[in-house]
């Protein structure tokens, strides 16, 4: 009988969020298995050239009404991780970010989009860069697809905010995986 349940319970629970992200994908031109010196921050001891990468994303369900990007790093040696990217209210209708689109000053977001505070203090795609000798870390690139046209959040709200919000609204997630060590 416990078995039973279980089973009944496993497929409800893939039910319920597999299937709607079954088709759901984001790709780079830029992201391979390791991140480049474009993906690396410009400061804390490290020189790279602080560029987001170019994200497509394709399928995403039905009822999305705005898409989300975070970049996260879960090997951060701070016993929450590091966020390096936050960007939502980006519109149902856009299904790509050009390269550069989380440096502010180029203003390459779609209207309307927000950038929040990174775990750097401040909005805009912030590059890796973990310790020196450390293992290298893991960054996981995710496009959200909500199902809210809009977070009704500003460019000073916090990850832990920002996360909430999505996880509260999130119809799908589909996710890369680079690595950088130094």
């Amino acid at each position: 009988m416990k078995r039973i349940a279980f089973l009944v319970a496993m497929a409800v629970a893939l039910g319920s969020g597999s299937a709607v992200a079954a088709g759901f994908t984001v790709k780079s031109d830029e992201l391979g298995g390791q991140l480049t010196a474009d993906q690396v921050y410009s400061g804390f001891g490290c020189t790279g050239r602080n560029i987001s990468p170019s994200l497509a994303w394709a399928d995403p369900p039905a009822q999305t009404k705005s898409f989300a990007v975070t970049v996260y790093d879960p090997d951060a040696p701070t016993g929450t991780g590091w966020w390096h990217w936050l960007v939502f209210n980006i519109p149902a209708g856009v299904h790509r970010l050009p390269a550069n689109a989380g440096n502010p000053q180029a203003k390459l977001l779609p209207a309307g989009s927000v950038q929040s505070v990174t775990s750097y203090g401040k909005p805009g795609y912030g590059g890796a860069c973990p310790p020196v000798g450390d293992k290298p870390h893991r960054y996981v690139f995710t496009v959200y697809a909500l199902d809210t046209e809009k977070l009704d959040l500003g460019p000073d709200a916090t990850p832990a905010l920002v996360g909430f919000q999505l996880n509260q609204h999130a119809l799908a997630k589909a996710s890369l995986i680079s690595y950088y060590g130094r």
